[in-house]
């Protein structure tokens, strides 16, 4: 992918606005592309035709042609018409920030779920450009098998394959969750397993925590969702004889398209059902408390803020020199680490034998009363 990035500023302060732009070439390197150039326009509102103005439109068309892109990513999301308008006038892949994160997801899913999950979303996403289509093939008539008559259009064909593909999907997506449901319900049911749930910003260090925590191994890369799909380990504390199950999630977003929030839906139960949620933050990325207020709406938005969170402050090793400069942390639902060095690991320890034995003594307690 040869990229040319067009940032649209609405209303939005110059803070917010570069930290979206790094954060979509960010988006663009995680798909595998580089980015070429960049175009901005500062706007009051979107224009309904292109979403930028015919001006710009033209400037980038000609941007286009002179270094060879192939690629148009805006840092907004484009309705079909949009689109369908940007395409006529540009010669090159136009892609929303929407569409970007699922050519990001498509690449990364591996598990049977998550690739059922990415071509929901993928769908979803495209059902309402179908209508919005131009050129010969909508004007085509259609025949066959599953058609109304020799008067449909090859865009109602389309538009109702769609359907039933995503009527498919998420009949087996339904299925797997019942078996996964059942052996979650194996785990909530058992007094002396807690289940912890690993949320945080794509590229918070999750990944990097689970291996730490449990001495395995899973995939983590530098960059925006190195992982999609949910990973499970355990740590045994034999002096309690408790057991605690870290979940991996995926990562986190702003603006996370509802789409890939629809479809990632049975994942995200991996968080309503836990028993404590650590909630993981580079603590050296200076728009690190943007980042967090984005998982807390998130977390809010799915109805888990009153949750039990450990809030767990990562890579303080990018930011001071060695554990000894390390403060206490003030409240004790917050814990500093560096999951690199290794640094404070044992306070987080702690803290999830704490909670495993907490849960241990609420069971057999509810038993004595009963």
């Amino acid at each position: 992918m040869r990229a040319i990035i067009v940032g649209v500023n609405i209303n939005q302060t110059p803070q917010r606005f570069k930290y979206q732009i790094e954060e979509l070439e960010g988006l663009v390197e995680a798909a595998e592309g580089t980015v070429l150039g960049k175009v901005y326009q500062k706007r009051e509102s979107p224009d309904p035709a292109y979403y930028i103005g015919k001006g710009k439109v033209s400037e980038i068309s000609q941007l286009v042609e002179g270094i060879q892109a192939d690629t148009v990513v805006f840092n907004v999301n484009l309705s079909p018409v949009q689109i369908a308008n940007l395409s006529q006038e540009i010669k090159a892949q136009i892609l929303d920030r929407t569409d970007l994160i699922l050519q990001i997801f498509f690449k990364r899913a591996k598990t049977k779920q998550a690739k059922l999950q990415v071509e929901l979303a993928y769908l979803q996403h495209q059902l309402p450009r179908i209508y919005n289509q131009r050129g010969k093939d909508l004007s085509r008539i259609g025949g066959g098998m599953k058609t109304k008559g020799a008067g449909e259009k090859i865009g109602e064909i389309k538009t109702r394959a769609i359907k039933d593909r995503i009527a498919k999907i998420k009949a087996q997506l339904k299925e797997i969750e019942k078996q996964k449901k059942q052996q979650r319900k194996k785990r909530e049911d058992n007094p002396d397993i807690l289940n912890v749930a690993l949320v945080g910003y794509t590229n918070a260090g999750k990944s990097s925590l689970l291996n730490r925590l449990t001495k395995r191994e899973a995939f983590i890369s530098d960059q925006l969702f190195a992982t999609l799909d949910t990973k499970t380990s355990f740590v045994y504390f034999p002096d309690v004889g408790k057991k605690v199950l870290l979940t991996d999630t995926v990562g986190f977003v702003e603006d996370m398209p509802q789409e890939i929030m629809d479809a990632f839906m049975t994942t995200l139960q991996e968080i309503e059902e836990a028993d404590l949620i650590l909630h993981v933050i580079d603590i050296s990325d200076e728009n690190w408390l943007i980042k967090k207020q984005t998982v807390e709406d998130i977390l809010k938005k799915l109805k888990l803020e009153d949750k039990p969170t450990i809030t767990v402050m990562n890579k303080i090793d990018k930011v001071i020199p060695s554990e000894d400069y390390l403060e206490e942390d003030e409240s004790e639902n917050t814990v500093t680490i560096s999951t690199l060095k290794g640094w404070n690991l044992n306070k987080l320890f702690d803290i999830l034998k704490k909670y495993a034995v907490k849960k241990g003594e609420q069971h057999y307690g509810q038993l004595r009363i009963l």
